[in-house]
């Protein structure tokens, strides 16, 4: 009998390589990272943090958060759309997922599609909403960037590292482009094509991703003609991305130093594109080597640029995982509830 029980609680070996995986960069970002800078610089830095600045960009980061969930909410059908504190319990909780395993956005999107279904929302609906956001979102950003790239490279001077994020930047617009026009001018051919893949492919439904499509496509052009979920979609992105950025700059400042509104952008911008890639989750390693050296490259002290990205790091990538993994089981007790 306690073989039996010893056997049934026993955690997965996936779940303990993650586990293990995070407490390794949590170990590495709070205490190797730090250290680069200097002992003595960075305790000297710390006794100088000014808590009501952490706060302030702990509430920031939470209005990101919460743009994102409106975002998500401004491309659904106006027609009994789910509420805002539902749609931000399952950004959260995607969230969580998205930062725990490599490549975690497509998991993320998989996960996020069941509970907005669950939530009574379409599944061509929440197709669209999660794919459009999440490329819409990407777009904001690059667009962000590049005006902070036209704004800064005169003062600052150029750096190889902007050609190479331009150029990931076009390859995603281009991407774009091209999936808009299969869907609007080539939409029966995209169908035809994407139907035999799946007719072709085990365990999947040619005539569902045909009818995906075609509900895809009714749904790009709808929002094509509807200037006002346009604008209202782009505006919550790039309050998204902004109020993330601010949070960034509000840590910064809170050990001292108070980065100019053009290199915060372009580290911002720099550190993100380049976090996107499905490399590590949520960008993990990368931002932290990019975003701290590029705020030095803008005047930063070293010190400074360290503590106050991992300080946001802590905000932005750790604190939503137990608060997602929250938010997935206030989910998941709702609907045994309701059902």
């Amino acid at each position: 009998m306690k073989d039996h029980q010893r056997r049934r609680f026993r955690i997965p070996k996936s779940v303990r390589r993650i586990v293990a995986w995070l407490v390794f960069l949590l170990v590495v970002e709070y205490l190797v990272l730090p250290q680069i800078a200097g002992t003595r610089k960075a305790i000297h830095t710390l006794g100088r943090v000014d808590p009501v600045y952490l706060l302030g960009g702990a509430g920031l980061e939470a209005a990101s958060i919460l743009a994102y969930a409106f975002l998500t909410r401004s491309i659904l059908p106006p027609s009994d759309p789910p509420s805002v504190w539902t749609l931000l319990r399952i950004q959260l909780a995607t969230l969580s997922l998205s930062h725990c395993v490599p490549g975690g956005t497509a998991a993320g999107s998989s996960l996020g599609y069941r509970l907005m279904t669950a939530a009574g929302v379409d599944g061509t609906d929440a197709g669209f909403a999660l794919a459009t956001q999440g490329l819409g979102s990407a777009l904001v950003l690059n667009v962000i960037l590049w005006v902070a790239l036209v704004i800064s490279i005169p003062f600052e001077g150029f750096n190889p590292l902007y050609l190479a994020v331009a150029v990931i930047g076009a390859l995603l617009l281009g991407g774009f482009a091209l999936l808009v026009l299969l869907l609007t001018r080539g939409e029966q051919r995209a169908a035809r094509f994407l139907g035999r893949v799946a007719e072709a492919t085990p365990f999947v439904d040619g005539a569902t991703v045909t009818r995906v499509v075609h509900g895809l496509a009714a749904r790009l052009r709808e929002l094509g003609r509807d200037r006002s979920m346009l604008g209202q979609a782009v505006g919550w992105a790039a309050a998204n991305w902004l109020l993330d950025a601010a949070s960034l700059w509000v840590f910064v400042a809170a050990f001292g130093y108070r980065v100019g509104p053009d290199g915060l952008l372009v580290a911002y911008g720099l550190a993100n594109v380049l976090g996107a890639l499905p490399i590590t989750p949520g960008g993990i390693g990368i931002v932290e080597a990019v975003l701290p050296a590029t705020l030095v490259g803008f005047g930063a002290p070293s010190a400074i640029a360290i503590l106050g990205v991992v300080s946001w790091r802590l905000v932005n990538f750790w604190l939503p995982i137990p608060v997602g993994g929250l938010s997935y089981l206030t989910l998941r007790v709702g609907r045994r509830e309701s059902g």
